[in-house]
């Protein structure tokens, strides 16, 4: 059998067609000796989780999530893909000392694999402040939308899954993160408003899709700081749920004071107080997003 191959086609891109061609019988594969096929096609799910909105809870269910994943027995890594670092620091790294980090992988080409810093909870790839300036820097780049996803091929066989926590922008970095992602993971705030600039967000998505990026589709949408005491928040969650029929999580994450303290202590929820409703519901979605892809 003969493959034609663009130039410029990803690894894991490939890697994808691979293992799709295996499951369905197309490709015989002979086992020899030793030799673990299933683990050589093996490689992990990239989630970006976006929403151009700040404060809807990216960053917490981002590092809550890949905790929970980790908990369950997943290789998971973290990549801080947001200039604040506050995934970084949620989960135990200074930020202020973070080198190599992602901005030395992108920008000066340091190896991802030597920036990668483990964690009880997950490995992460770090960021600090330099990264604000990245996008600029950018600009100038031979293919700079899919600097990300050359740096994270380098790992891709070392994880189950790879969750990427975007700036709360449209920009240069959240493009990166769109081109190296399978899917997307968009929080939705249990707020007025909620459903503001989304479109445009799914309209990037659909561009990058058609342009860029043709393996990426919607993970899901998980609802966040759900109040059950109020309205308002049943509304929004109905909205939500009219928007996206069959994409809305079950698991909703409710407001919940341990959440809130968590990320102080550099600690996620099921390692700060595990008998909480916040870690009892990033379980749930754990649970959810493993049924989804298995």
């Amino acid at each position: 059998m003969t493959f034609h191959v663009k130039h410029g086609t990803s690894r894991v891109f490939l890697l994808f067609l691979l293992k799709k061609a295996i499951l369905q019988g197309i490709i015989k594969v002979t086992y020899f000796g030793n030799c673990n096929c299933e683990r050589l096609c093996a490689m992990a799910k990239r989630i970006a989780i976006v929403n151009q909105k700040g404060g809807v809870g990216k960053t917490t269910t981002c590092v809550n999530l890949a905790s929970a994943l980790h908990a369950k027995g997943q290789r998971v890594l973290v990549c801080d893909f947001d200039p604040q670092a506050n995934a970084t620091s949620g989960l135990g790294v200074d930020k202020t000392t973070a080198n190599p980090s992602v901005y030395e992988v992108l920008i000066e080409g340091a190896e991802c694999k030597k920036a990668i810093v483990a964690t009880p909870y997950c490995d992460v790839v770090p960021v600090n402040k330099s990264l604000a300036g990245a996008g600029i820097e950018m600009i100038g780049m031979a293919d700079r939308e899919h600097l990300l996803s050359r740096a994270l091929d380098s790992v891709n066989d070392e994880y189950d899954y790879v969750l990427i926590d975007c700036p709360p922008s449209l920009e240069l970095l959240t493009l990166n993160a769109l081109c190296a992602a399978d899917s997307v993971l968009v929080p939705v705030q249990c707020e007025y408003y909620a459903l503001e600039g989304l479109s445009d967000l799914l309209g990037t998505v659909r561009i990058v899709k058609r342009s860029l990026n043709p393996k990426i589709a919607l993970e899901g949408v998980v609802l966040t700081m759900f109040d059950s005491r109020t309205n308002l928040s049943m509304q929004v969650a109905e909205e939500v749920k009219r928007h996206f029929p069959g994409q809305v999580y079950a698991t909703v994450i409710p407001r919940n004071v341990r959440l809130s303290e968590a990320p102080s202590h550099g600690r996620p929820i099921d390692a700060y107080d595990p008998y909480s409703r916040g870690a009892e519901a990033y379980a749930g979605l754990a649970d959810e997003v493993l049924a989804q892809n298995t």
